[in-house]
């Protein structure tokens, strides 16, 4: 099964986060390369058209997750396993986050 979220930076989509299996992805959207001024969402994910591949959550989007007693909260919240780092990540960053990085879960 593939969860997908698309990134946004500074509220401009840049490109789509993908769970599938054991696996993640980040791929910028083409649309997102050709725009003069483009950046890269973190210094670890440059610009480039090939698709970043990783048997775990890149660390860049990790850390956007709360920790301690904030995590545990949203865990019990919204009824997410504390070690569904994918899943958190969906439904904690899609607004108001610290800094110019939103993620929306995209529906299948």
């Amino acid at each position: 099964m593939s969860v997908k979220g698309l990134v946004y930076y500074n509220k401009t989509e840049a490109g789509v986060l993908e769970k599938k299996d054991n696996e993640f992805t980040f791929q910028y959207l083409p649309a997102y390369l050709s725009r003069q001024g483009a950046r890269p969402v973190s210094i670890t994910l440059p610009l480039q058209t090939e698709a970043f591949r990783s048997g775990f959550l890149f660390p860049f989007f990790a850390n956007l997750l709360s920790e301690g007693v904030n995590k545990q909260v949203q865990c019990l919240k919204w009824r997410i396993d504390e070690r569904d780092y994918f899943g958190l990540l969906l439904k904690t960053t899609q607004e108001e986050t610290i800094g110019a990085i939103t993620i929306k879960p995209i529906s299948t």
